[in-house]
């Protein structure tokens, strides 16, 4: 009889392991898993183990692929099944191509006679997912807000980064959900951000993939009106709860579709960014809402530069308009003077209500 002997943490089992055991346990006749008992994974892993050691082992045992489950010990990095291996004496130990203890285990099947097999990477069953992602998708949020820029944006992205700049923006509600999202998509709100907090991912590092800015998932994660330093990665200056804002803050539907990272290296005017988005900053410092009605206008003239469309005027008591997110399209922010004068405008076509957004307990 031909023994397999695999070993790993297997604190949360998903398919990617299933597929493992598989196509270890076809390389022989009988397969043994050890897993890491909740003390070497508070040791080594610095985290409580998922399940309490006699769970997991009734979990992996009913497994129709395994044939024996142990219980890994030893302290000792990388080999804490050690004196299970030099028990069972099996034929071969297979780990995966990303093993980060291959010199131990080599040394540890010479002892024993055992080949040291490395499984190459196959096409897998199912998208693969870490044990990491598998929990930071059980702690997502059910809900998340979306945002709306005032001044600065652009200077979030890394390559556009200017020492003493501010990006200035707050979330906004109503929230969305995985299952309900009252708003148009490719919408200018940093969708891609609450749908990666959603899914439980980092929103920063995920953006910044994609070659644009970090203001999206940082505000959304943050929430409330948020004053950010310029740089390679989210600097929070300034937090407000946002209270001069409420019954102000409107919507408008552009029509048509938004799209940040196809307009990233349009030429555009930064001196006049940056210039606003101080603007925007000392007025979310001051809580002052004309300042900060100065500094959306003074955005607005940046994006007119830009070659965007005007947006509609939308009567008196209307103190600033301007493009969300990049612009040529997708929702334009309204600022009014008092939460009558945002009712009124919302009671016409394509506006609509927003408030401040920020998490109990600021």
């Amino acid at each position: 009889m031909r023994k397999i002997f695999v070993s790993g943490c297997y604190d949360i089992i998903h398919a990617g392991h299933i597929q493992f055991f598989k196509e270890a346990r076809a390389l022989g006749d009988f397969l043994t898993v050890c897993f890491a008992s909740a003390e070497v994974l508070w040791v080594h892993k610095q985290r409580k183990s998922s399940l309490p050691d006699e769970h997991k082992r009734a979990l992996l045992t009913n497994l129709r692929c395994v044939d024996e489950v142990v219980v890994g010990r030893g302290l000792e990095a990388g080999i804490d099944f050690r004196e299970h291996f030099l028990r069972i004496r099996p034929q071969a130990l297979v780990v995966t191509e990303d093993d980060k203890y291959a010199p131990l285990k080599r040394a540890l099947c010479a002892e024993v006679g055992a080949e040291y097999i490395v499984l190459p990477k196959t096409p897998p069953e199912f998208p693969p997912i870490s044990t990491t992602e598998i929990v930071r998708y059980i702690r997502a949020p059910q809900e998340a807000p979306l945002r709306v820029d005032f001044a600065g944006g652009w200077l979030d992205v890394p390559k556009f980064a200017r020492a003493g700049a501010y990006v200035v923006n707050c979330a906004i509600s109503p929230t969305v959900s995985l299952r309900d999202w009252p708003y148009e998509r490719q919408a200018g709100l940093g969708g891609s951000g609450a749908w990666a907090l959603l899914n439980g991912k980092n929103g920063v590092d995920a953006e910044l993939g994609l070659g644009v800015g970090w203001q999206d998932p940082a505000i959304i994660a943050e929430t409330g009106l948020c004053v950010w330093r310029s740089g390679l990665r989210p600097v929070l200056e300034l937090k407000h709860n946002a209270e001069f804002l409420q019954g102000r803050m409107a919507l408008y539907w552009t029509g048509t579709s938004h799209d940040t990272p196809g307009v990233v290296e349009q030429p555009r005017d930064f001196d006049g960014i940056e210039a606003a988005g101080r603007l925007a900053r000392d007025a979310v410092w001051a809580s002052s809402l004309d300042g900060l009605a100065q500094a959306v206008n003074a955005s607005y003239q940046v994006q007119l530069g830009e070659g965007m469309e005007a947006l509609p005027e939308a009567g008196a008591g209307v103190l600033a308009r301007k493009y969300c997110g990049g612009g040529f399209g997708g929702y334009a922010l309204y600022l009014c003077e008092s939460p009558a004068v945002r009712d009124g405008l919302c009671a016409q076509p394509g506006f609509r209500p927003i408030e401040p957004y920020v998490q109990s307990g600021m």
